[in-house]
């Protein structure tokens, strides 16, 4: 066997394999013998038909069967001899075939070879997220919500208030257009975004009220929609009183006590935020790391993560895009959020083969342990179980080495912890 590498760029390398008949010949035959037997000719009994002519019938068929596997048997044998990281399967560009020889050419999508830039001189801010009684009421308040009640007040419209009202829109000479009224339209006005020109008008305004709205224009050529809001009503949300009777109600018995849903709602603030501050961290984490060493990543890994950014936004929107949704649109967009995906599993591949890391049985042991008690599992030989078969081992195994990267990063960059407030929802 003779064989040529040629690198078409730093993430892709073309393959020359040169076999002689006495490589590729045994698997010919087996081949020319199989079709033999399958192929009905006229004028022969199947299987007795001579082999020159099955040559000329099913040659070309034969010959492409026998580049493939020939392909697949020695590209593994030369990746490992030559230490090659295939970033993609490699696919066959041409092959000559010829009864003494078969020539292959190969295209595959490598990983680069780069070094990461030493990064035990860079300083990280962590936020340590205080959580305030107010912090917690604001977030009982919010599960309220759904058990209030809304009730007509007098006054002025507030941020948080609700305006109804009768809807117009106007034409050029301001005149109502009948055949475009909406009546009683509710406006949630905390819920409009500060920039809706709705909301900047109706906050301020009473029950009575007219006022003319002007709605922005999304194409600069065309004229701009005006409206005419004529107020019913401004109502208030009004939130029930929490009690012990109403905390069980809204924790399906699991809390009895106003104190103890209050403690569990704190509980669970600070969960979500320690969560949001290492979550925080990492990326702040990465992006260095990804400036530092911007890596070239191959089209393979950057189109694998950008179908998986893809498939989570379909997820968001209930499985599929809406109607209209311009896609190949959104997988543009979505590029340079991939890249940097790609680019940041390499740099961490590299951290873990720079720090010899590895994941053993023990790691996984442990992993298991360490979930049963954080999920309240009774038994953690039975998570050990589930995490060590075929269907979950390897993404465990990911899980671990990430973690194991990160506290590497970690342990060599200095952090520093910064009190931050929780932010308004």
């Amino acid at each position: 066997m003779q064989k040529n590498i040629t690198n078409v760029s730093e993430t892709e390398q073309e393959l020359e394999i040169i076999l002689s008949a006495e490589e590729f010949g045994t698997e010919y035959n087996q081949e020319l013998e199989e079709a033999k037997r399958s192929i009905q000719i006229k004028g022969f009994r199947k299987g007795h038909a001579p082999a020159g002519l099955i040559k000329k019938l099913a040659g070309p068929s034969i010959e492409a069967t026998i580049a493939e596997k020939m392909a697949s048997k020695y590209f593994e044998e030369i990746a490992e001899a030559e230490k090659i990281k295939p970033a993609s399967r490699a696919q066959i560009i041409n092959f000559t075939f010829t009864p003494d020889q078969l020539t292959l050419k190969l295209s595959y999508e490598i990983h680069p070879e780069f070094d990461v830039k030493d990064f035990s001189g860079y300083t990280f801010t962590k936020a340590v997220y205080t959580v305030t009684d107010e912090d917690v009421q604001n977030e009982i308040n919010l599960i309220l919500k759904g058990h209030g009640t809304l009730v007509s007040v007098d006054g002025e419209a507030t941020s948080k208030d609700t305006v109804i009202g009768d809807v117009y829109k106007l034409n050029e000479a301001g005149e109502p257009l009948e055949n475009e009224k909406t009546e009683n339209h509710h406006f949630n006005l905390e819920y409009l975004p500060e920039e809706n020109p709705f909301r900047k008008v109706l906050i301020g305004k009473k029950s009575g009220d007219s006022v003319e709205i002007e709605n922005d224009r999304k194409d600069p050529s065309e004229e701009p929609s005006r409206y005419r809001v004529t107020i019913s009503e401004i109502k208030q949300l009004e939130l029930p009183e929490l009690t012990d009777d109403l905390v069980k109600e809204l924790t399906g018995q699991r809390f009895e006590k106003v104190a103890d849903f209050s403690a569990d709602v704190r509980i669970q603030i600070e969960q979500h935020f320690l969560m949001k501050s290492d979550e925080d961290l990492l990326e702040s984490i990465s992006a260095k790391l990804i400036e530092e060493n911007p890596v070239p990543a191959p089209e393979s890994m950057i189109a694998s993560f950008s179908k998986m950014l893809i498939e989570n936004a379909k997820r968001q929107m209930g499985g599929r895009f809406p109607k209209g949704f311009d896609e190949e649109q959104f997988r543009l967009s979505m590029k340079p959020n991939a890249i940097r995906h790609a680019q940041w599993l390499l740099i961490s591949q590299k951290i873990a083969e720079l720090s010899e890391l590895s994941v053993s049985d023990d790691d996984i042991k442990a992993y298991a342990e360490k979930e049963a008690v954080k999920t309240g599992a009774a038994d953690s030989e039975d998570l050990l179980n589930t995490y060590m078969s075929a269907e979950f081992r390897d993404y465990i195994t990911d899980t671990i080495l990430k973690d194991k990267i990160y506290d590497i990063i970690k342990s060599t960059v200095t952090i520093t912890e910064e009190d931050t407030p929780v932010p308004a929802h």
